[in-house]
């Protein structure tokens, strides 16, 4: 992949929204994004007032302490033309649940819409919005790709990450049985019902080690870090990888192990 400097000077001005696994467990999605976006010919940004979107607290019905952090993410992102996340989970959050949620608010209920009409996941930014599928990236192998539930049901987004890996040479991508079926993450869902969320995962991974690939991809770490304990405790040798680090050929750092999924 070719940045395009003179473009990306000229270009809209994208706030990337790193989210809190990205920065704590694997900041190398983040700087495959940028390098992503950067190609697509945009200039990126990453706010250092940005902090979580809020997600744990507004789905344990937490409301009070979710607003105010999305008043926060609001005040750190309302002035970028767009804003990107390499996660559907916050993606959905900004795009769906602010408006939602600050519906009643005076000061920040139309500041939450306007944000809402500009954010994105990554994947269907550069596709749907950049119109931008070439890529400057191999990889050679054979693998499979998960659908996030907040990718998919909040943000309605499939096609996409599909087409960019169509893109890839030496990728050959098979289609994973029950591909919109849930991992069993769930954020808190996990914590509150373990032996749900573990009865989820299993049939997922067996889902995995049916399609006989090398590689499982995803666009929400949240699900990677899910998917990538249960491999590891399987012992299967199946590496999992965020597909922004596969779209952007950063694929020299080690596959997300075990030790990342807590």
């Amino acid at each position: 992949m070719s940045p395009a400097p003179e473009a990306a000077r000229e270009g809209p001005l994208v706030g990337l929204f790193v989210t809190c696994l990205v920065d704590l467990f694997r900041p190398s999605v983040a700087f495959a994004a940028i390098k992503l976006l950067e190609a697509g010919g945009v200039r990126v940004e990453v706010p250092r007032a940005q902090t979580c979107c809020g997600q744990p607290a507004y789905n344990s019905g937490d409301r009070e302490d979710a607003a105010a952090i999305a008043r926060q993410v609001i005040e750190a992102f309302e002035r970028f033309d767009y804003v990107v996340a390499p996660s559907g989970s916050c993606g959905g959050m900004l795009k769906v649940h602010y408006p939602r949620l600050l519906a009643d608010d005076p000061r920040f209920a139309e500041r939450a819409k306007t944000l809402a009409a500009k954010s994105y996941e990554l994947t269907s930014f550069l596709v749907d919005v950049l119109g931008f599928t070439e890529l400057d990236a191999t990889y050679e192998g054979t693998v499979t790709y998960h659908d996030s539930c907040s990718s998919l049901r909040e943000l309605h987004t499939k096609d996409a990450p599909r087409r960019l890996l169509a893109n890839v040479p030496g990728l050959t991508l098979v289609e994973l049985p029950e591909s919109e079926v849930c991992c069993g993450f769930g954020g808190t869902f996990s914590v509150k019902y373990p032996d749900i969320s573990g009865a989820i995962l299993d049939a997922k991974l067996n889902n995995i080690l049916d399609t006989e690939a090398n590689t499982v991809l995803a666009a929400d770490l949240g699900c990677l870090m899910q998917i990538a304990g249960g491999l590891s405790r399987q012992r299967a040798k199946i590496e999992v990888r965020h597909v922004a680090e596969v779209l952007a050929g950063m694929t020299d750092t080690p596959a997300i192990a075990a030790s990342e999924s807590g």
